[in-house]
C-alpha cells in the first residue's frame, strides 16, 4: 500500500483498516541483545511511558494493565515479543484498578521470610516430634506442640528430620527449575488466545515486562500458597506424616532463600562469589529469556540443558 508507483493511499484509507485489525504480528523471537553484559552497578534507564505506547501499541503503562490484557487483540507472537522487551519505571505499574486486588500483587521482599520461615519452623517441629514418637493431634484439631519435651526426644528423631529437611531442599531446587521453565515459560504451548495471554502475563509475564519492579520480584503469599498447596498434599499422599512434614519444611526454607536471593540479584550488589550467579540470572532477562532457568542454581540449569551452549559472561 505504501508503494507510490502502484497507487497513493490517503490517511483516511489507513484509518479505515483499523476496523479490520485482527491482531499484531511479532517481529521474531530474538528481541534481547546478544551483546548485553551485566555490570555490578546495572541500573537501567526509565521508560518513557507515552513514547513506548505510541511506538509499540502494546500496553499503556499509565493505565491498569490487566484490563488492557483482558481486552487485548494482539497475537501470541506479538505478545511474547513485547513482554520480553523489558520496561523500567521509577514506581510499580498498576495492574488492577481495584485497590484490594492491586494490593495482593505487591510484595516487599521481607514479607517472604516473615511469613514462610515461621511456618517452615513449625512444620519442621511437627516432623521432629512425630519422628520422636510424640502423639500429635491433627493441625486443624489442635496445632499445639509440646515444646517442653523437645530435649527428651531421641537423637535419631533429629537425624531423620534433618535428612528429610535436606531432601526437601533438593525437591525445592527441582520444583524451582520445573515451575520456571515448564509453567512460567510455557511460551511454545501457550494457546494463542487473549485470556491465556492474560493468565501468562499475571503469572510471570509481568516480571519479564518489568524485571526491576521492586514490589513484584518476590512471589505474593497468595500465589505461593496456590502453587504449593497441591505439592504439600502430594507429599502427604506419598510419605508418612513425619517424613512429609520434614520434606515440606526443607522445601519452604529453600523457597525463602530462592525468593530473597532473586530480589538480591536484581537490586543488591552481591559479594564476589555470587556475582556470576547474578550475571547469569540477569542474562535471562536481558540476553536470552529462553535460557538460564535456574534462578538459584546454575548447575541444575546447565545439567538439564546439556544441548545448549549458553554461558553467562
Amino acid at each position: 500500500m505504501k508503494d507510490t508507483e502502484e497507487h497513493v493511499h490517503s490517511e483516511s484509507a489507513y484509518d479505515m483498516l483499523e476496523e479490520f485489525l485482527i491482531g499484531r504480528l511479532g517481529a521474531g523471537e530474538n528481541v534481547v541483545s546478544e551483546d548485553w553484559v551485566a555490570s555490578d552497578d546495572f541500573t537501567p534507564e526509565d521508560t518513557d511511558e507515552a513514547a513506548d505506547y505510541e511506538n509499540n501499541q502494546f500496553l499503556d503503562l499509565r493505565k491498569p494493565l490487566m484490563r488492557q490484557m483482558w481486552d487485548c487483540n494482539f497475537s501470541k507472537a506479538y505478545y511474547l515479543q513485547q513482554v520480553h522487551q523489558p520496561r523500567h519505571l521509577p514506581e510499580s505499574a498498576r495492574l488492577f484498578a481495584l485497590p484490594l486486588l492491586e494490593m495482593l500483587t505487591r510484595t516487599k521482599w521481607w514479607v517472604v521470610p516473615a511469613i514462610w520461615l515461621p511456618i517452615a519452623a513449625y512444620i519442621g517441629l511437627r516432623s521432629l516430634f512425630q519422628f520422636g514418637g510424640v502423639p500429635l493431634a491433627p493441625f486443624k484439631v489442635n496445632p499445639y506442640l509440646p515444646l517442653s519435651l523437645i530435649l527428651s526426644l531421641p537423637a535419631n528423631s533429629y537425624l531423620k528430620t534433618a535428612l528429610c529437611f535436606v531432601f526437601g531442599n533438593f525437591i525445592w531446587t527441582l520444583l524451582e527449575y520445573g515451575f520456571h521453565r515448564f509453567l512460567f515459560h510455557v511460551d511454545f504451548y501457550l494457546p494463542d488466545h487473549p485470556k491465556f495471554l492474560m493468565v501468562h502475563f499475571l503469572l510471570h509475564g509481568i516480571h519479564h515486562y518489568m524485571p526491576m519492579d521492586k514490589l513484584r520480584l518476590v512471589m505474593p503469599p497468595v500465589l505461593f500458597f496456590a502453587l504449593c498447596f497441591p505439592m504439600t498434599q502430594l507429599a502427604h499422599a506419598l510419605f508418612p506424616p513425619a517424613m512429609a512434614n520434614g520434606t515440606i519444611s526443607g522445601s519452604f526454607a529453600f523457597y525463602v532463600i530462592y525468593d530473597t536471593m532473586h530480589y538480591a540479584m536484581h537490586h543488591t550488589k552481591l559479594p564476589a562469589y555470587l556475582r556470576e550467579q547474578k550475571k547469569y540470572h540477569l542474562a535471562h532477562h536481558y540476553k536470552n529469556f529462553e535460557l538460564g532457568f535456574g534462578v538459584t542454581s546454575m548447575i541444575v540449569s546447565r545439567v538439564i540443558v546439556l544441548p545448549l551452549t549458553y554461558r553467562s559472561r
